[in-house]
């Protein structure tokens, strides 16, 4: 799979059949537009493409406004959008920032600016609450003529249900939100995971007897925080079983080398000896979250901490017995 910032560049497809969206966690909604877009395109001759944004449109409009309420919690990491985009089988993607030019255009300049000029979009998939151009004012009826104009299909994917539950990006946030890990699981269609390299810390948890792999979350508002039951995928051949720190800690001055960002701290309860005590960092690994122990907790002191932790691990692995 390709991956494209902007139209203008030599290996972009002059066609293509073409989805447009935010794709905030590629549940299996997504998942299921995706293989029906692959079809679409393999008929017609055409590589398979999706077009999204970042930052995510309601994030620009969030910060525009000064109103961050308004920005919607995070499922995932660029790099895991990415990731599960080329897993779906998707030809390429296509990146657009999401700025005032963008906000700015009315639904007839995306359509030509954008889908033909841009894309030479030959079929355009969308999803049934999709809405385009400034002010949300494009809608399917206004997309659907447009490619009656210009000699594009236009087609319309209906909600994907899972046992009577409307899977969206918004009921992946929820489920994450509240904790119902094996919910969140049921709409992705395999567990919530976070991938990236592992950075330095502040080396606070090998000082307590707890070292800890470090990955960055880079938007600020993650959909889910909290302590968790994890497995830690790409240290080793097998998955690694840990319990995570996945949000700002709380115990921690706000001025340590992470700055106050958004952290997923994970603790290996077997740390593979293989890889010696530095044998970690700047690996890609990904971590599945799994079941969620409880909110991020402020602890009085490091002896409270140290505590804090080994409760955590001692309930990790019953946890993990139990599934056993």
């Amino acid at each position: 799979m390709q991956v494209f910032r902007g139209f203008k560049h030599p290996g972009l497809a002059p066609a293509c059949a073409l989805t447009i969206g935010n794709f905030d966690g590629v549940h299996r909604g997504h998942q299921a537009m995706l293989a029906l877009l692959r079809s679409e395109a393999q008929q017609r001759g055409v590589p398979s493409c999706v077009l999204t944004f970042e930052p995510h449109p309601r994030d620009y409009f969030a910060k525009l406004t000064r109103q961050p309420d308004l920005a919607p919690a995070r499922v995932g990491t660029f790099r895991d959008k990415v990731a599960d985009l080329a897993h779906s089988g998707v030809d390429q993607v296509v990146v657009l920032p999401f700025n005032a030019a963008l906000a700015a255009q009315s639904p007839q300049e995306f359509v030509q600016q954008v889908l033909l000029d841009g894309l030479g979009a030959k079929y355009v998939l969308v999803g049934d609450d999709f809405r385009f151009g400034a002010k949300r004012a494009g809608d399917y009826a206004l997309l659907d003529a447009a490619g009656t104009a210009h000699g594009f299909d236009v087609a319309r994917m209906n909600s994907y249900e899972v046992h009577g539950l409307r899977v969206s990006s918004s009921a992946v946030r929820e489920a994450l939100a509240a904790g119902r890990m094996g919910e969140a699981a049921q709409l992705l269609g395999r567990p919530y995971r976070v991938s990236g390299h592992i950075v330095h810390g502040r080396k606070l948890g090998r000082s307590l007897g707890f070292r800890t792999l470090n990955l960055r979350f880079a938007h600020w508002k993650p959909a889910t925080s909290g302590i968790f039951v994890v497995q830690v995928h790409g240290l080793a051949p097998q998955p690694i079983a840990g319990v995570a720190n996945f949000g700002v800690r709380p115990s921690l001055d706000a001025n340590d080398v992470n700055g106050g960002r958004v952290l997923l701290e994970t603790h290996c309860l077997d740390w593979p000896a293989s890889l010696g005590a530095e044998g970690g960092y700047g690996k890609i690994v990904s971590v599945e979250l799994l079941h969620k122990l409880h909110d991020e907790l402020k602890y009085n002191g490091l002896d409270a901490l140290t505590q804090g932790i080994q409760r955590d691990c001692i309930e990790t692995r019953a946890w993990l017995s139990a599934r056993i």
